[in-house]
């Protein structure tokens, strides 16, 4: 009897072992301008460990995890445009560079769809969206399709039934509206194809709400988020209202498309960048450059209006934040910063607290998380 319970332990103790194994928590960040991607691990404490950095190349900047978490897919926004495909190593977080593709142009933003079988991307300067298909292999193929758009394509992504796109354009203030087909990759018009904005807003990253019931669009120029609502039937989004990521004393002011010939003043300019939904939908996060500041929203999950917060002081010049699966922790990036910083989210009012800084590469700008249960 008792060697039965004495295997019965060693059983249990091997078994909960391998699953402590298992239940990691990784951080990718890419380093534009050193060319790399940083890796850390994430305790359950906040505490990040860093590990190695691979090469990907000059500048990296946008990427992307696919649904399986096999693999982490990284744009080289330097001719030829191209994206790396690397395996991730389940147990050590390790990044393993498995090929490179071509991409249609300089792409500042790339999603894998919910199949994992295709690469959606957006161009800002080249005016397009373009599709490729991806191996089991994890290999990315060329273009199999390119839409030209509109002025400055800023960002794609899916609705969580993966049946949707939309598309923010910075230089035209507005988000089109696609049908996609994961069978074939294929992105078709919707009816109608687009939502006009406010003008000179300027429409940049978009994410889904946990429930997939509303959009939340980050407008660059005027560091607003937008809600729309989304029609499940349909695939067509419509304005529901609009909030502030800055506080109501802000000294900043409303900005204007960047990259032009004869450039101004712009130290002064709204400049928003990346913005976040926790995964249980009650509280959003934005990041903007200027200020170099995180606003913070509650959120009506039957409405999905926002309410502001608070604005929390981060990295210089934030370009990327992630917030981890569970919940409990944001890790943010700053172009101009040579650390990343990781804060605990509260529960309960979703106010930041900074945990602690840890070194990055030059030009950190896109953070990835990958959790194994």
């Amino acid at each position: 009897m008792h060697a039965l319970a004495l295997v019965a332990g060693i059983l249990v103790t091997a078994l909960m072992t391998a699953s402590t194994a298992q239940a990691a928590t990784f951080v990718y960040v890419s380093n534009a301008e050193d060319g790399t991607i940083g890796m850390y691990t994430l305790g359950t404490d906040g505490t990040l460990q860093p590990g190695p950095r691979v090469d990907a190349g000059k500048p990296v900047m946008p990427m992307s995890v696919s649904p399986d978490k096999q693999f982490l897919f990284a744009a080289i926004r330097s001719k030829p445009f191209t994206v790396v495909s690397y395996s991730i190593d389940r147990s050590t977080g390790a990044l393993k560079q498995l090929s490179t593709g071509p991409l249609a142009d300089s792409l500042p933003y790339i999603q894998i769809d919910r199949t994992g079988q295709h690469l959606l991307g957006a161009s800002y300067g080249a005016h397009l969206v373009s599709v490729n298909a991806i191996g089991k292999d994890g290999k990315v193929s060329e273009p199999s399709q390119v839409i030209p758009t509109a002025r400055n394509a800023h960002s794609i992504i899916t609705d969580r039934t993966n049946r949707y796109a939309f598309v923010p354009h910075l230089g035209t203030d507005q988000i089109f509206q696609f049908r996609f087909d994961s069978k074939t990759g294929k992105l078709t018009a919707n009816t109608p194809p687009l939502v006009q904005m406010k003008a000179m807003s300027g429409p940049r990253h978009i994410v889904m709400s946990p429930d997939n019931k509303f959009a939340f669009l980050l407008n660059e120029l005027v560091a607003t988020v937008t809600t729309l609502s989304l029609d499940a039937a349909t695939g067509l989004l419509t304005e529901v209202s609009s909030a502030s990521a800055l506080p109501a004393d802000t000294k900043l002011v409303p900005g204007a498309p960047r990259g032009g010939p004869g450039q101004r003043d712009v130290s002064n300019d709204i400049w928003a960048s990346d913005l976040h939904v926790t995964p249980d939908g009650k509280f959003l996060y934005a990041a903007e450059r200027t200020s170099s500041s995180i606003g913070a929203f509650s959120v009506d999950v039957a409405t999905g209006k926002l309410t502001y917060l608070s604005s929390t002081p981060t990295e210089k010049q934030p370009r990327g934040f992630r917030i981890d699966p569970k919940g409990r922790y944001m890790v943010v990036s700053g172009e101009k910063s040579d650390t990343i910083s990781v804060y605990e989210i509260d529960r309960a009012s979703g106010a930041l607290n900074p945990l602690q800084k840890y070194p990055t590469g030059k030009g950190s700008n896109w953070v990835e998380i990958v959790a194994f249960e």
